[in-house]
């Protein structure tokens, strides 16, 4: 759901700049007159046709834009999609396009978006290789399957499924990925300039990790492949490892 972060990359292993913060007026009244007839006053002016205001960045049908920086949002649970929309709407999460679009839409009205992406069903894109060190790349599957006990720092398939594909109905999939994404999340959680409902899990987890930790996580997760047929997991077999203010009913106690 947009990059939401102007952190560059070097420090976490890449050097590309983030997408630019806002964009051209004209285009930005364009996209915004097809989110505004989200309730939609004629048959023929469907929910499909409505959401391509968000393909325009997010590439065809929410599959992801081939910049690195917009994301998939095709499949992701329903419950993650609208959290994420609140987010931008109401200043958790700081990326000034995504915000401008959606300051004048209801709750309602980011619901049907959610639910419309969510419901997409597409086949991925095979992951890029990456290109580290193998040093590099056993560091980031050993965090991701095992964590490090020492620094109290969970596994990620603790909280996003021994699969890695997300758990209904608000944890999302980390494969399919780009790295440049990755790294700036990541990055924007560990500077606090991403914020999630209290108790803010990802920004705890974040905060105990090095740099090289977030390079090492992200080139490790974009390598990837998404299996076929992938799904959201319906639950998770044990709680969470912590209390998460996305995920609420899921975590400790």
């Amino acid at each position: 759901m947009g990059a939401g972060s102007t952190i560059t990359g070097t420090l976490f292993g890449h050097t590309r700049p983030g997408p630019p913060a806002r964009m051209p007026v004209r285009p930005l009244f364009l996209l915004l007159g097809l989110l505004m007839a989200l309730p939609g006053a004629h048959a023929d002016d469907t929910l499909a046709r409505r959401a391509r205001a968000c393909t325009v960045c997010h590439g065809d049908q929410g599959r992801a834009a081939a910049d690195g920086y917009h994301p998939r949002i095709a499949g992701k649970p329903a419950g993650y999609l609208f959290e994420q929309l609140l987010a931008f709407r109401d200043g958790r999460r700081r990326y000034a396009l995504m915000t401008q679009l959606l300051e004048p839409l209801s709750d309602d009205a980011l619901r049907q978006l959610a639910g419309h992406f969510a419901a997409l069903d597409l086949p991925h894109a095979a992951p890029v290789p990456a290109a580290v060190a193998a040093a590099t790349l056993a560091r980031g599957e050993r965090l991701v399957r095992q964590g490090d006990a020492a620094r109290q720092l969970p596994a990620c398939t603790g909280c996003h499924g021994d699969a890695l594909t997300g758990v209904q109905p608000a944890i999302p999939s980390l494969l399919g990925l780009p790295r440049d994404y990755l790294n700036a999340q990541l990055g924007a959680w560990r500077e606090g300039t991403r914020h999630a409902r209290a108790p803010d899990c990802m920004a705890d987890i974040t905060r105990r990790l090095a740099p090289e930790d977030i390079g090492a996580l992200s080139a490790w997760l974009s390598a990837q492949p998404v299996p076929a047929a992938a799904r959201a997991a319906a639950a998770l077999p044990r709680p969470l490892p912590l209390r998460c203010g996305s995920a609420p009913g899921q975590g400790q106690p």
